[in-house]
């Protein structure tokens, strides 16, 4: 049994969505994850967006905290504000949609 096979198995329930019956901000992510690990960044991105930007924003903050670049610390910043827009405006229209 495969490391991706494993998480599809193993993938932990949402308590929010289980409590308010509503999905949550990361809602999504964990499947995202295993599709892109799986290649299909299509079936990744309509599952969650915000991830590629958001394992971006990861790897430069490590990359930044090893090299000190002068003005990582802005890029960090917008890369931060776009990825978080990303997520608010996915849940926004994740629950429009259900409404409409």
């Amino acid at each position: 049994m495969g490391l991706i096979t494993w998480l599809e198995n193993n993938l932990l329930a949402c308590p929010y969505k289980k409590y308010f019956g509503m999905d949550c901000l990361g809602c999504g992510m964990q499947r995202s994850f295993v599709a892109l690990l799986k290649g299909d960044f299509a079936s990744s991105f309509y599952l969650y967006p915000a991830l590629i930007p958001l394992i971006g924003l990861f790897l430069f903050l490590i990359v930044h905290l090893i090299f000190k670049f002068r003005k990582g610390g802005i890029w960090l910043k917008y890369l931060f504000i776009f990825t978080v827009s990303i997520v608010v405006v996915n849940f926004i229209l994740k629950e429009f949609v259900k409404w409409v």
